[in-house]
């Protein structure tokens, strides 16, 4: 196709309007019709990547296969295209500074001073570019975190408007912006959008295309007016409004030609319109899907975006398996003995949430010690794995005082523990085992017969492991270890055979989940969960 063409996505009024799902569904457009495509995601804060960052601030904290710790809109790129990302997806404003610091004291820059306009820009553009030229792709498409008019976006603006100078039709920015229902007058108002897209302008860039957010469907008129204020064409202004399922936005935007403009704005031959077709079966399940499955989240954080891949991940494998996913979240933190049967036996799998950190633990092993006692489907997730570990040491194997080294330095029973490689770095994300590592499954497992494949690959986020020294123990007494790391023999997935499914495993599977290729042992859990 020759050069590699950018497209900017900018959110104005407000953050959360789904700046995600849109660059998600422009792409998936785009590689439908045949177009190699990436997707980047600038965040403006100053933290070098999300992985300190509590969740209730900012969502999950995505794994890229290199081991990056990512935004959690990075999964949605994976999920709707089924590509992977790397470092070089999620860029921070903390890293763009730190990569000019450093140039600036090894003397690169030869005594100039530095400044954000051009040493800052420069490097912004340098990064935007950098997919593109190395892997030659037909579209990379950049979504811009925060909101117009915020102060520390003012440099990926700036950024963008040189960009969009010297690139002429290569370039091209979508605007997403919101327009209210005022109940009180009973309209829809454009006024936030006519302001939003004003202040882009103020910067210099004129948006090539609008795409509204909005609760209530948008007239013609309506959009008309919003062309005429905002100097864009009629057909560049589309709607985005409330769906059951983000999977429905792609066809919703490609209903609008919202492609079709794409491709004409730059200059591309438009060609017949693709149809989606497995994506389409997807939805159809899912839109066909009216019996429930009742899964119950034992975790610290209600918030949905904290344990966001999770979710989808049910979601995508309840599809799959012709259910809906009925999804409840157990709060860890209030969970007791006296209070635990009337919370899960309602449910027909639990998964216990991966995270950090002492707190909402003991409510775990309530969870685990009724689960496994009443042979409830179960799926522990990294540290929820660690726990399903010091339940079965303390309930079965008799040390009650067992635990991780995480939660108690002086446990006499460390099952969970740090490795002795690892002890003495002291840099919080430093000791991390992060990114995709090998395992190799027992032929003799559930998992196994999940993955139907001996050797797996999945994404780490942890620094804490299974004791090898128990190991025989566990084993002895029902606790099959069902997967293994070869190169450092750490366990990676146990699981109790004489259960119904009760698995529990280090990585994180529904990092690597999506749309068109649910992940197996989501899906094994599911259908497990139903059969209870």
């Amino acid at each position: 196709m020759g050069e590699t063409k950018y497209i900017f996505v900018t959110g104005g009024v407000a953050s959360s309007l789904g700046k995600g799902i849109i660059s998600s569904s422009i792409g998936k457009l785009l590689q439908a019709r045949g177009y190699n495509v990436t997707i980047q995601k600038f965040d403006p804060y100053i933290n070098i990547d999300p992985g300190t960052l509590n969740p209730y601030e900012h969502g999950e904290c995505y794994v890229t296969v290199d081991g990056h710790e990512a935004d959690l809109d990075l999964g949605h790129y994976e999920r709707f295209l089924g590509i992977q990302t790397t470092k070089a997806n999620n860029i921070t404003t903390g890293r763009i500074y730190k990569s000019v610091i450093d140039k600036e004291r090894r003397g690169d820059y030869l005594g100039k001073t530095i400044q954000v306009i051009p040493h800052i820009t420069d490097e912004i553009k340098r990064n935007v570019k950098l997919l593109g030229s190395k892997y030659k792709f037909d579209f990379v498409i950049t979504e811009i975190g925060g909101t117009v008019g915020d102060i520390e976006s003012l440099p990926y603006l700036e950024s963008i408007r040189q960009l969009k100078w010297e690139m002429g039709r290569n370039a091209l920015c979508v605007h997403l912006t919101y327009v209210p229902y005022l109940a009180a007058a009973g309209e829809l108002k454009t006024k936030p959008t006519q302001h939003s897209v004003k202040e882009l302008q103020s910067v210099g860039i004129q948006p090539d295309i609008l795409v509204l957010r909005t609760e209530h469907e948008l007239s013609t008129n309506l959009k008309k007016k919003v062309a005429l204020f905002c100097n864009v064409d009629e057909n560049a202004v589309v709607q985005s409004i409330d769906m059951p399922t983000i999977y429905e936005v792609p066809l919703r935007m490609q209903e609008q030609g919202l492609d079709v403009t794409i491709l004409q704005k730059m200059g591309l031959p438009v060609g017949e319109t693709p149809t989606l077709g497995p994506w389409r079966d997807f939805l159809d399940r899912r839109h066909k899907a009216t019996e429930k499955v009742k899964i119950g989240l034992v975790g610290k954080y209600d918030l949905q975006d904290a344990y966001k891949s999770i979710l989808e991940a049910l979601s995508q494998a309840a599809t799959y398996n012709d259910r809906k996913a009925d999804i409840h979240f157990i709060n860890s933190e209030k969970l007791t003995d006296a209070n635990v049967e009337e919370q899960i036996k309602e449910m027909d799998g639990i998964i216990i949430c991966p995270g950090f950190g002492q707190r909402g633990i003991e409510g775990k092993f309530v969870a685990i010690k009724y689960a496994r006692t009443h042979n409830v489907p179960t799926f522990g997730i990294c540290l929820g794995m660690q726990c399903i570990a010091i339940e079965f040491a303390r309930n079965v194997l008799g040390y009650t005082d067992a635990n991780s080294r995480e939660m108690d330095e002086k446990t006499p029973h460390n099952v969970i523990d740090i490795m002795e490689e690892q002890k003495a770095i002291t840099n919080m994300g430093g000791t991390m085992r992060l990114g995709a590592y090998e395992c190799i499954l027992d032929q003799h497992s559930k998992t196994f017969e999940a993955y139907k494949s001996e050797h797996i690959q999945e994404r780490h986020r942890h620094r804490y492991e299974f004791n090898n020294d128990y190991k025989q123990e566990y084993e002895k007494a029902g606790m099959k270890c069902a997967g293994i790391n070869p190169e450092s023999d750490l366990v990676e997935i146990i699981e109790i055979p004489t259960l119904k499914w009760f698995i529990g495993v280090q990585f994180h599977p529904e990092y690597s989940s999506t749309v068109l290729k649910p992940h197996p042992l989501f899906l094994s859990f599911i259908k497990a969960a139903i059969d209870k």
